[in-house]
């Protein structure tokens, strides 16, 4: 099965429980959707260049990176969404490879305490 955009609708409605066009009070359950992104975590962000989501998780990860926050950004050319999931598919192995260590290092490295203003 191919997921489309009538599928990924369907599915954030399953996940917000409402249309997806009607507002949404709970930040934390669309962070692409907050106005201010500063102070967030770390994050890693990967996506194929022939993936559905290719252009919105960029600009994610730019907002993010304009906000301040550590980011990696990932993006292999011509890997379609969920391409990483398929076993022995040499284009997903670096893919793959990257998460894993982001994940590692999230993990392993200390945490930085912020201060309150």
């Amino acid at each position: 099965m191919v997921w489309t955009p009538a599928h990924n609708r369907d599915a954030w409605g399953w996940y917000l429980g409402h249309e997806v066009r009607a507002r949404e009070d709970r930040s934390y359950a669309v962070p692409a959707r907050r106005t201010d992104l500063t102070g967030l975590a770390p994050a890693w962000v990967g996506v194929g260049s022939a993936d559905l989501f290719h252009d919105e998780d960029v600009r994610y990860a730019e907002r993010l990176r304009d906000a301040g926050v550590p980011l990696e950004l990932v993006v292999v050319p011509g890997m379609p969404h969920a391409a990483d999931m398929v076993p022995g598919l040499v284009a997903a192995q670096g893919f793959r490879e990257s998460f894993v260590a982001a994940v590692a290092r999230a993990l392993t490295e200390p945490t930085v305490e912020r201060q309150s203003e």
